[in-house]
């Protein structure tokens, strides 16, 4: 079976992205093609170039939308778990980077704002070049009242419709836009309904423990768990990764199509046949484990 081609836009702010970085750079069902990074501080590609230096894909591309971002946006866990890497200008603009990777076969996958899609796309309009995926998978997003059943709907968000959603929100405009553009061949959001329930606790970390010895990259993400668990006994929500499993095998989800919307500073969906994009309503605990350790 032919791998996945996946493109993976990050941030740092907190471990969720670092953690999905390090899952895909060695998951056998994966081929990361390239990694952009929101804002893109030298700090910030410092961090993803030593990643990609321990699984020996220096020759990665990296993509970042402002290497002169002033502040560092490299949250303290990352040095905690991992130590510290040396700032790094070793990034192209993150547009370029994007549209030389996008084709009809590749999944595009964000657990940052969505400033790099948005310049993607106008970069792509600028010089008249296609604009193609397979599929985009977002973590965001929000699908409450109306979408997701009553009965699983968890109780921080029981009977709400719209809620605030930071991915989607950082960058309002080419997220709506995507959901019109013709160049997606499927969206799914991988929303806060749905993320704030899948939680890395003793359990999962047990799990982690017992599989670590398969592969790189599950080793680093227990390692960085490890140094996390120690001062957060009650876990982690694991957005960014859920969103990347989802990527790899959607049937970890349940899915509704609907239409996103925007009221103020919050997000809701609407059901909407037809729109070709989708939103987890709900999904398999199961499943999303036998992905992640696969």
């Amino acid at each position: 079976m032919s791998p996945i081609h996946i493109v993976w836009d990050m941030e740092t702010s907190d471990p969720d992205d670092f953690l999905t970085l390090l899952l895909l750079l060695d998951h056998p069902k994966v081929k990361l093609k390239a990694v952009t990074v929101t804002p893109g501080s030298t700090r910030q590609i410092g961090l993803v170039r030593r990643a990609l230096e321990w699984f020996g894909k220096t020759d990665l591309p990296v993509g970042a939308r402002d290497l002169d971002w002033p502040k560092q946006c490299v949250s303290g866990w990352h040095w905690g778990a991992y130590g510290e890497a040396p700032p790094s200008s070793d990034a192209r603009p993150a547009a370029e980077v994007l549209l030389e990777n996008f084709d009809e076969n590749t999944v595009y996958v964000t657990g940052a704002s969505n400033q790099n899609l948005g310049a993607a796309m106008a970069l792509a309009e600028s010089r008249g070049v296609p604009f193609k995926l397979a599929a985009w998978v977002c973590q965001g997003g929000f699908a409450g009242e109306g979408v997701v059943p009553p009965e699983k709907q968890l109780a921080k968000f029981k009977g709400r419709v719209t809620c605030p959603s930071f991915n989607v929100g950082g960058a309002p405009k080419p997220v709506l836009a995507a959901q019109q553009h013709p160049g997606f061949g499927i969206r799914r959001f991988v929303s806060k309904n749905v993320c704030h329930g899948v939680i890395y606790d003793r359990r999962m970390h047990e799990q982690f423990a017992a599989a670590k010895h398969k592969r790189l990259g599950l080793e680093l993400i227990w390692k960085g768990m490890e140094h996390y668990l120690r001062k957060h006994r009650g876990g982690k929500a694991f957005h960014d990764p859920l969103a990347a499993a989802c990527a790899i095998d959607p049937e970890i989800g349940t899915w509704a199509e609907v239409e996103l919307y925007r009221e103020g500073h919050e997000w809701g969906s609407r059901l909407t046949p037809g729109s070709n994009t989708f939103i987890i309503v709900d999904y398999s605990a199961e499943r999303f484990l036998d992905t992640m350790l696969g």
